[in-house]
């Protein structure tokens, strides 16, 4: 096996990137390198469906559980710490396996984007948090039009820190991600669901995060770091917040986290689309097959 080699496991939420991902590490003498930008959070298990100690079946996981939740965790600080693990199971004749649903993440590892090392701004960040998503994005298309398409503009966050790369280095920020010589070889294999298969999934999941606890953990989030961290804004999140201060009851909650999945689904289906290199495949076997001619 070349020394080279990576495998990426990809899909919309609630595919089964995981068990797919387990099977596969576990034929192939793998380890799997976590791409989901919610997972990284401790103590945010239940709201994330992170994978448990029991569910690894003894295969090594890592970029699970890396920061506090009212910590920042930036793409740079993503692609350097996955860059050293990918290479480090290499290096000891194992099978990196980056397995998750966060488009940017996998593309940073990919392509080897340059990532602008810019400085959060303090100042600037809190003058641009008090805008709404649609004020943002028209402030985007002035200074640089080309960065809508390449963001998820319902994506805060991904819009504020666009803005501040363009206003802190006067340079556009879709200048400023450019693609690398790849460092890896990789192989990219995304799960394909149909729409009412993958509906059922995420259904089944959001009765299952409700069961286990999701609104203890809500509340135990909340009593330690209030609702101010941008961890707190994620799905699952969000809607429990605005229940457990009684704006909307647990049905209308639990109908929130359903559309917002399923709409975050869709954007991930359609960031993925882009991307001509990735082998979409149904099962196992055909995954299995596609790792065996690659390496």
């Amino acid at each position: 096996m070349s020394h080279n080699k990576l495998i990426i496991i990809l899909g919309p939420t609630a595919s089964g990137k995981s068990d797919l991902a387990i099977k596969l590490a576990q034929k192939f003498n793998g380890e799997i390198i976590s791409a989901d930008s919610r997972q990284i959070y401790k103590e945010m298990n239940i709201g994330t469906a992170k994978i448990i100690k029991k569910e690894m079946s003894g295969v090594p996981h890592y970029m699970i559980d890396i920061v506090k939740p009212n910590q920042k965790f930036t793409l740079a600080q993503f692609q350097k710490k996955t860059i050293k693990i990918i290479k480090d199971i290499q290096k000891r004749n194992k099978l990196p396996l980056l397995v998750g649903g966060t488009g940017l993440y996998i593309q940073s590892i990919v392509d080897n984007l340059k990532i602008p090392e810019t400085k959060p701004d303090k100042k600037l960040r809190n003058k641009l948090e008090k805008l709404t998503n649609q004020e943002l994005i028209n402030k985007l298309k002035k200074l640089d039009s080309k960065a809508l398409k390449i963001i998820d503009l319902k994506n805060k966050r991904r819009l504020i820190r666009a803005l501040e790369i363009c206003l802190l280095t006067k340079k556009p920020f879709s200048e400023q991600r450019k693609k690398n010589k790849s460092i890896f070889n990789t192989l990219q294999i995304g799960i394909k669901l149909n729409t009412k298969n993958l509906e059922q999934k995420i259904i089944k999941r959001i009765e299952k995060m409700i069961k286990n606890g999701l609104i203890k953990e809500n509340k135990k989030l909340l009593k330690k770091y209030g609702d101010k961290p941008y961890s707190m804004s994620g799905i699952g999140y969000q809607e429990i917040i605005s229940y457990l201060n009684n704006k909307i009851n647990l049905d209308q909650a639990k109908e929130l986290i359903k559309i917002h999945t399923r709409q975050y689904a869709k954007r991930q289906m359609t960031w993925f689309k882009r991307d001509k290199t990735i082998k979409w495949i149904k099962n196992y076997s055909e995954a299995e097959k596609l790792i065996q001619l690659f390496l």
